[in-house]
């Protein structure tokens, strides 16, 4: 290799997790990879979108994970607007599945109804 190719390195690392079946050996390659704070970011992200897609508000959202508002404001536009990973993935990786509600903002109508609290 004679000069990085970035696109070529994001292309084998996508390759590679998506070969990758054993959740440990998933693991093991982000401790690795990540810093424990990064990891932590990520997990804290998912979390957010599953409870976004399950109708939760802003404001529930960050009661229970602690995340920024602009972090999680950032969630919310790959969801409306990204290129469909998170709801795709969720949907089809979730152990705990995924309903395809509303997305619903800071202080929306409704703050108790429809969620899943």
């Amino acid at each position: 290799m004679e000069k990085f190719d970035r696109e070529m390195a994001r292309g084998d690392l996508y390759a590679l997790f998506a070969k990758i079946a054993d959740s440990g050996d998933f693991e093991k390659l982000l401790e690795d990879l990540c810093t424990y704070t990064e990891v932590e970011q990520l997990a804290q992200r998912l979390l957010c979108a599953k409870l976004l897609l399950n109708g939760y508000t802003y404001n529930r959202i960050i009661e229970i994970t602690d995340i920024s508002s602009a972090t999680l404001s950032r969630v919310s536009r790959c969801l409306r607007h990204g290129s469909g990973g998170y709801r795709e993935v969720l949907s089809k990786y979730s152990a705990d599945g995924v309903a395809e509600g509303e997305l619903l903002e800071d202080g929306a109508d409704g703050e108790g109804e429809g969620q899943n609290d």
